[in-house]
Formats: structure tokens, sequence, C-alpha cells
């Protein structure tokens, strides 16, 4: 039975429509369980195609000032809109085991089926999502329940190992801690009293029923059944359905885009702009009208409406250029442009080789050795820009390249590269483990390095991620690995710098020990995606944002945001991070939010098994008579052969903070070859 059901007035395109509100209705699935949904339904006599977000982000508090400035306005264009959270999160039943797990799948399959037996729906659903939702609509797409005709994914992967936030390029992320640590502090919180008088109950069985997902996710070191589950790059020619695919360059995801649109069967376009880990709309690196985007794709597919959206470029992109770069956030530089076909003829890879004097268009004999300090990564900012308030991007890259090992280009004419490039070395290294990183950056004639791409590789993967082997010291490897899609014009005047490392810390977790990796110049190389076009096409480039986006919710205490790097004196280096994301009330129902975060990261530039990361999260719950606080601590040490992780948890209720539970964790787990 639907609670809470209210009518709204929004407005679109200058137009007042009248919609009705379901706060909250209970999804019935076929075990009994239920699922909480949000609804919101266009006047009319219908029925409508609807649109389905299904996250695990609880759809009463957290995400619903951002659902207001989307399902809202879908809504008013006549969609049925459907925000649902996942079993064990929210309000739902349930209890989570795992990102993308096979329950969540099923589940999800259960929830377009009731969707369209309902009788204000015409069965024409589609899925849209950021992140969680970009990667479980294509991961729908990919098991093909027939009620699902379209999708909008943003920011999502087609490969959960090569591409997530827990492994790049064999290398573990420090975010693979880092986000299990979310997760951890996300799961804890409990179930709305007004919705559902088990609250208590409910929310103790969560927590004491929490997995450890940092220790699930290391566990699975290379890429095996556990990561192929859900990476649709397993089947591509799965997804039968339509599919926009976009992100923003300053998110972690920019691979995904282009590769479903060289290699989805179906129609799949792809749309890249300046932006965060946020939908274009919110962005503050230069938002836009990410409404029309995904009405003028939901017209087509779901509507039936010809509105040309089959015949988009495939690749649409913000090609960006030098701007001072800094870790707080500022508007990009560049210009929109498209490709009709993607892959495209305008652009060859443009092979320079490295050389003892940087770039070169031919070998050039002798050796070079790679061992950097550990902690080459201090203007890295963080693995996905878009999930904390500021101090997040990467910042003028020359400290670190004054640490790494570099080849620079000089260019005479400007350079235009779209696409991956691919770099190929032939190394002999001095230990079992080691790891390359590699970034592309745009140096201006001032000195200042803005980074347009990188990739961690770990060298014990050179014969694939699902092999991983010691390496043989003194023995020689040939390794070929891409770095990350990128859009970038260089002027003329500037140089193009390839910077080699052993680490990218606090990004990339490093190798348990220093190490130095040999180049034998004469066989390495570096292929740059570069474009050629004479006669650009319309890149039918998003417009500006829908005005007056903004939410209703009140708010008691704004947010904030802090960033420290210290060296102690022992030489240990400290990056610590403070982010309050403030205290809302929602008007509707009375409920009041507030969650701060403090991340910590530490190592001697000289060794490397001093790694060190810390986060503590606190969330606080309140409501008259009601009122419930989470505190969660997560920490990830090493040493050469183990990781340590531990967490704690701390819940409270009441205006003394009586103690509801606390809990501790710890697990040790193998380094293997990481």
């Amino acid at each position: 039975m639907a609670q809470c059901s209210s009518s709204d007035f929004r407005i679109f395109g200058g137009h007042v429509t009248h919609i009705t509100v379901i706060e909250n209705e209970w999804i019935v699935l076929p075990d009994g369980r239920r699922l909480a949904a949000r609804i919101w339904v266009p006047a009319g006599p219908g029925p409508f195609p609807a649109i389905l977000e299904y996250l695990p982000y609880r759809k009463r508090d957290v995400t619903a000032p951002r659902d207001q400035t989307t399902h809202g306005i879908f809504a008013a264009a006549g969609y049925a809109c459907v925000r649902v959270d996942i079993a064990g999160t929210g309000d739902s039943d349930g209890v989570f085991d795992d990102e993308y797990s096979e329950q969540e799948l099923s589940d999800g399959e259960a929830v377009l089926a009731w969707i369209a037996a309902q009788d204000w729906c015409d069965a024409n659903i589609g899925m849209i999502g950021i992140s969680w939702g970009g990667f479980n609509s294509l991961q729908l797409a990919y098991r093909q329940p027939p009620a699902l005709k379209a999708v909008v994914s943003v920011a999502s992967t087609t490969d959960r190992y090569a591409d997530d936030i827990h492994f790049m390029g064999g290398c573990l992320l420090s975010d693979n801690a880092n986000w299990a640590g979310q997760m951890f502090a996300y799961q804890s919180r409990p179930p709305d009293p007004l919705l559902r008088s088990d609250w208590r109950e409910v929310w103790l069985e969560r927590m004491e029923n929490l997995p450890f997902m940092a220790a699930d996710w290391l566990a699975h070191p290379s890429r095996d059944g556990f990561w192929k589950h859900g990476s649709v790059c397993e089947e591509y020619a799965r997804i039968k359905v339509p599919v926009l695919a976009t992100t923003g360059w300053a998110d972690a995801y920019v691979n995904a885009p282009s590769q479903l649109a060289a290699n989805l069967n179906g129609p799949a376009k792809a749309l890249l702009g300046p932006w965060e880990h946020r939908y274009a709309h919110m962005s503050k690196l230069g938002a836009s009208d990410f409404h029309s985007e995904v009405l003028g794709w939901f017209d087509r597919w779901l509507k039936g409406e010809e509105n040309g959206a089959e015949d988009l470029p495939d690749y649409r992109v913000f090609m960006q250029e030098h701007f001072d770069p800094t870790q707080t956030n500022k508007p990009r530089k560049g210009r929109w442009i498209a490709e009709q076909v993607w892959p495209s003829a305008h652009v060859a890879p443009k092979t320079v080789w490295l050389g003892q004097d940087g770039l070169a268009a031919a070998p050039d004999d002798g050796q070079l050795d790679v061992s950097t300090p550990a902690h080459v990564g201090r203007a890295s900012g963080v693995f996905c820009p878009g999930m904390r308030i500021d101090n997040e991007l990467a910042g003028d890259q020359s400290g670190d390249d004054a640490l790494s090992v570099c080849f620079d280009l000089p260019l005479d004419t400007p350079m235009e590269l779209l696409g991956r490039a691919v770099l190929k070395l032939s190394i002999t290294v001095d230990k079992p483990a080691a790891q390359i990183v590699a970034r592309l950056c745009d140096v201006s004639p001032g000195g200042v390095s803005q980074r347009i791409s990188y990739r961690a590789f770990n060298l014990t993967h050179h014969a694939g991620h699902d092999r991983p082997e010691a390496l043989v010291p003194g023995q020689r490897y040939e390794v070929e690995f891409a770095l990350n899609e990128c859009a970038h014009h260089l002027r003329a005047g500037h140089k193009l710098r390839l910077a080699l490392s052993n680490s990218y810390w606090p990004i990339v977790w490093p190798a348990p020990t220093q190490t130095t990796i040999n180049l034998e110049l004469a066989e390495c190389a570096l292929a740059l995606p570069v474009r050629s076009v004479t006669d650009e096409i319309d890149p039918c480039a998003p417009g500006a944002p829908q005005p007056g986006l903004t939410s209703h919710s009140e708010t008691l205490r704004a947010a904030d945001a802090k960033a420290s790097t210290v060296t102690q004196a022992d030489g240990t280096i400290v990056q610590e991070t403070f982010d309050d994301f403030g205290a809302t009330r929602d008007p509707d129902h009375g409920m009041e939010v507030g969650s701060h975060v403090t991340t910590r990261y530490a190592i001697h530039p000289y060794d490397p098994a001093t790694a060190n990361f810390q986060s503590a999260w606190n969330f606080a719950f309140r409501r008259e008579g009601w009122q419930v606080e989470i505190d969660t601590e997560n920490t990830m040490t090493c040493d050469a052969q183990n990781f340590y992780v531990h967490r704690k948890l701390r819940a409270t209720e009441g205006a003394t903070r009586s103690e509801v539970l606390t809990k501790e964790w710890s697990q040790t787990i193998p380094r293997g070859h990481l």
C-alpha cells in the first residue's frame, strides 16, 4: 500500500504540470521481501513509459534532493519515475550482500516486471543512473529483461576489474579501502521510523551483518569470475537495447562511453563533458543540460518519437585544453567536437619513441632506470572527483614530474589527442613485484603541467590480469597497456610530457618495496591517438542546464571542506581531508540528516610498506522524539607480505547518545602479487 502520497506541481520548459508523488510504495518480490520505492506519476489518463533508478543510497533522504532535480522533471515530461532502494538499504527489506550481486540484479529484474504490470505504466521502461545506477542499468540490460527498452548510463564501466574503484591495470587502488569504508558507513544507517515500525530491529540486523567489503574485494586480486560477473564486456552482444553512455573528464569512469559506442550492436552514443562524478546539471566544472539529453533519448526509444536520436554523432566530446590546474573546483577550458562514427577515421596512432632526450621520431639506444620515491602523486587529486565537497582535482603536476622520469615532445604546431594512448615497454626489474605509472601531461611554456591522462600497471600482470606471476629479477619482459581515454588540444609552444614513476600515491597503493625498473629504450614506444580533421561537424553540444533546479530542503549546517599536507619529523608525508556534508531538514517529513568524513593518507617516501589509510565517518539523524548517530572508523595498513584492514562501528540513540551497538572487525589478507 502506498504511504505519504502527495500531489505536486513541477515546471519544465515553461509549462506547469501536475504530478502525483507517492512517497513510499512497497514492491513485493517473489520471495515476499519488500523493496521501498518513491514514485512520480504524471497527470493524465496514462499509461506512461517509466524510468527506473535503482540504488543503495536511501531515496528518503540522501538522494532525495538530487531526485527532485531529475525525476520530478522527467515526470513533468510524461514519464512515471521510480526510485528504488536496493535490498538491505534505505527502507527496503533484506540484508545487503555486495555491489552488483546476483541478489541485486535478480531483484532488479523483478522490479522491472512489477513496474511493467502497473496500470500507470505502458510496459516500456528505461533505466538511468550515475555510478552504481549506471553500472546496474548496463548489467540488467545484459540480462535482457523484456520490459527494459533503453538505458542512460552515467559514469559506469564495462569491466568491473579493469575500470572500477578497486583495481587499475592490476594495481590496487587505495579507494578499495576508502570506498569500502564509505559503504560501511552508508549501510549502517537505519530505516525511517515513519515508514517502518520495526526500524530498530531492522537497523540492528543490518549492523550485525555488514559485509566486510574491503576484505572481500581484496580476496580477488586478479580478474577472476568474481569480477567477470557484471562485466558487460564479457559479451557486448547481449546488450540489445539503445544505450546513451555519458560521463565527464574529471570523473574516474572515462573509458566506458567510447567502448560502448564502439562495441554495442544496437544504437549506442557516447557523450563526455568537462564534468566530475555528478549528473551534468549539477557539475561544479561546467554544468550542462542533462535533462534534454535524457529526455531526447527516452522520447525516441520509449515513446517512439522520430526525433533523430539515432542520428546523433557516435561520440560527442568536450575537447579540453590547457588551463592552470588546481585541486579546487573551477570550470575547464575547451570546445565541443563530435565524431559521427566511432572508432573514427579521423584518429590515427602516431608513434613516438622514448629516448635519452625525450620523445623522438625514431628509436633510441641505451637504457634508463625508473626508481622514484613512494610519494609521487601528491598532486594527483582523488581517484573519483565529485564524491567530496572540494579539493578533489588533479593539480599542477610539475612537482610530481620533478620526482619522475620524464620524456618531453616540444610542439611547433598544435596537436589534438582523442582516445587512448598505448605505452609499450621493454623492462627488467630488481624485485618480484613492481608497478609502473604513466602520465601524459600538457606543459605550458611557463612550466605548468596539466595531467591529460594516466594509468597504473602491475608488472606481474604482464601475461594478463587473470594470470599474474612473480617477476624474475633481471629477466626481460615486454609489457603494453593503454592509458585512460582523453580528449585534449595541445597548443603550439607547449610540450607533451610522458612521466613515468613507480608509484602514484595516494590513488594507487604502492608495491611492497622500492623497485628499480630498467627500460631498454630501443623497444619503448608511445602510440598517441592523434586527431586530424578538416571540416568539423555539428557537435550537438548540450546547452545550459534547466533553470530553478534547486532542492527544497532546509539547510541547517552549511557544507565545508578542508585539505592539508604535512611532512612529519621522520619524513612521513601525511595528507588529510575533512568534508562536512552539512545538515539539512526535509520539510515533507521532517527528518534532519547530517554527515561528515575525515580521511588520512600517510607514507614515507623511501618505504612504500608504510602506506597507511584511515577514514572516520559520522551520520546523525533526528526528528522530534527520535535521534540516532553512527560513527565508523576504517584503517588499512600493510607490510611486505600482508594487508591489514580494520573497522569499528558505534551506534547510539537519543539525545544522551545511549549506546546501541559497538563492534569491531579485523582481517589479514596476503598481498600475493600486489
